[in-house]
């Protein structure tokens, strides 16, 4: 990173990350030949790459959420993203970027909290993790969230069509997906799209936005085309998963949450919105997210 440019790279001998100190971002993930894992960010579709989700995720109705009857403006997905976060370690392989509460946050969340935000590369796994502190005196609600964007196709041959996710274990439960109000999730469920354990994804299935697992058991899934390399995306402390591409991109998003947007019609206080955690003065709370190159 130099004084103009505010990307940081970090290398193992299978893979080489890009991040930028703006939402501590995780921009690009390519292999040792330079082969891209993630979006081509076109802004014909959507220039994101991997914004953290924090401290709620998803969308609050009306842009605002009221805390102990007082309300407050929020912007989707929370406000982590568009924030600066400086350089506390650093290496080749690793960095950890840290975001702490200002004066700027605390207008629209009064609490005293730190993000530390850490990459490592180990070989061919880049593990992601988040790590929220409380630093006040208050009990602090909050939810968070990954949000990458993987290439589809994969650089790796087969079509669009011939990629799948496949499941850690099967999912038979019904899924979410967001209702009437935009960016809000529906109060009722939807059949689950997955066969077994694999999911053939179409463009056509985001035509109504993301789809939404609530009712997870797998912590772990694979992206790619069976037979060829692929990903392995863990996320052992996320109980929620996402994905969601706009029609015709060329990304799509494995995003594993601990929280979610309001449902259609919710007008409740914070601290009954649906996937809330509570973290008491002095504790803190990691969210890990690893992703592997397999097979190449």
């Amino acid at each position: 990173m130099s004084a103009s440019d505010p990307h940081f790279t970090i290398a193992s001998t299978a893979l080489s990350a890009s991040i930028d100190s703006l939402g501590a971002e995780l921009c690009s993930l390519t292999d040792s030949e330079g082969r891209a894992l993630m979006t081509d960010a076109d802004p014909r579709w959507w220039t994101g790459h991997a914004p953290l989700l924090f401290p709620f995720v998803g969308r609050s109705r009306g842009d605002a959420y009221r805390l102990d009857g007082q309300d407050y403006p929020m912007p989707q997905h929370g406000f982590a993203r568009r924030k600066p976060f400086v350089p506390v370690a650093r290496d080749d392989a690793s960095l950890t970027l840290r975001l702490e509460a200002d004066d700027e946050s605390r207008a629209i969340y009064p609490f005293d909290f730190r993000l530390d935000m850490g990459f490592a590369l180990q070989g061919a796994t880049l593990r992601m993790t988040a790590t929220v502190s409380n630093r006040g005196e208050a009990h602090m609600p909050f939810s968070f969230g990954y949000h990458p964007a993987f290439a589809w196709p994969l650089p790796y041959g087969g079509t669009v069509e011939d990629h799948r996710i496949i499941f850690e274990k099967p999912e038979p439960a019904p899924i979410r997906k967001v209702g009437a109000e935009p960016g809000l999730i529906a109060r009722e469920a939807a059949p689950s799209p997955v066969k077994g354990d694999t999911l053939a994804l179409t463009h056509a299935m985001f035509e109504g936005d993301a789809l939404i697992w609530d009712d997870l058991a797998s912590r772990s899934l694979t992206w790619g085309v069976p037979g060829r390399p692929h990903l392995r995306i863990d996320f052992p402390d996320t109980p929620w998963l996402g994905l969601w591409q706009k029609p015709g991109a060329h990304y799509l998003c494995v995003e594993p949450w601990a929280g979610m947007a309001d449902l259609v019609g919710f007008d409740g206080d914070v601290w009954a919105k649906q996937g809330i955690m509570t973290l008491l003065p002095g504790d803190a709370r990691s969210f890990r997210m690893d992703v592997s190159l397999i097979g190449d």
